[in-house]
């Protein structure tokens, strides 16, 4: 496997994540990021020990690209502060099926977790143990192919829930191209960690020594975006 690597000093490492892998070690054994970055920086640093790195925001299964991680706990705590204030913006694009009502607007729902089925729904604000989501998006394109309407977007995040963007745009009858949880004509696949049109594609944050702003891309890749021709942003 290989990780393409775009920063790394003394604090962080960011590198493309590719989608189909998990970024941490789960039931499945599955090869993880993070244990490869571990073993990235354990042969490049000629250690003697495992070296820490923390993940400070994570990527579903199905989704791949950019991301930050952690090389010591000061690093760690800084980029994690920088998630929960906003500081740390984060942009994906994705492709959806269907239309959204209007070319750019944000999206604010109220979501609840599901730990035991790992899903998320929209519910009521008034309901016990529901967070507030919320995103703004852009229409970039809509395209008429043979597999119906598809909507090109940009979306920047600004909460971090579980499955939110997936949830969200499903809710609007616009899933997410590929996503076989939520995007009901994609939900009978057989493929369980099939690509999903969605990427992280921009990634911006202050270094959490030196206070530089620091902006890192890279243009969607895979074959779930090959339905539309994709236009830089």
């Amino acid at each position: 496997m290989k990780i393409e690597i775009m920063y790394e000093d003394n604090d962080i490492i960011v590198c493309v994540k590719p989608y189909g892998i998990p970024v941490q070690g789960d039931k499945s054994r599955d090869t993880d990021l993070l244990t490869f970055l571990k073993n990235h920086i354990f042969e490049n640093e000629k250690l003697e020990e495992e070296p820490y790195l923390a993940m400070v925001h994570r990527l579903d299964r199905p989704v791949g690209g950019v991301m930050v991680f952690a090389k010591n706990k000061e690093a760690a705590a800084n980029l994690s502060d920088q998630v929960q204030d906003g500081t740390m913006i984060k942009y994906y694009q994705a492709v959806l099926t269907g239309e959204l009502p209007n070319e750019y607007g944000t999206l604010t729902d109220y979501l609840l977790k599901d730990g035991k089925t790992n899903t998320t729904r929209v519910v009521d604000a008034k309901t016990k143990g529901a967070k507030k989501a919320e995103l703004d998006y852009e229409v970039l394109d809509v395209f008429e192919t043979d597999k119906g309407i598809l909507t090109y977007v940009l979306i920047q995040l600004i909460t971090g829930r579980h499955h939110q963007i997936r949830v969200q745009m499903a809710q609007r009858g616009a899933g997410i191209y590929g996503d076989t949880k939520y995007n009901p004509a994609f939900m009978k696949t057989k493929k369980k960690y099939q690509q999903m049109a969605l990427y992280a594609t921009r990634l911006e944050f202050e270094h959490p020594s030196t206070g530089e702003h620091l902006v890192f891309k890279k243009e969607p890749e895979g074959d779930a975006f090959d339905v539309i021709e994709l236009e830089e942003f």
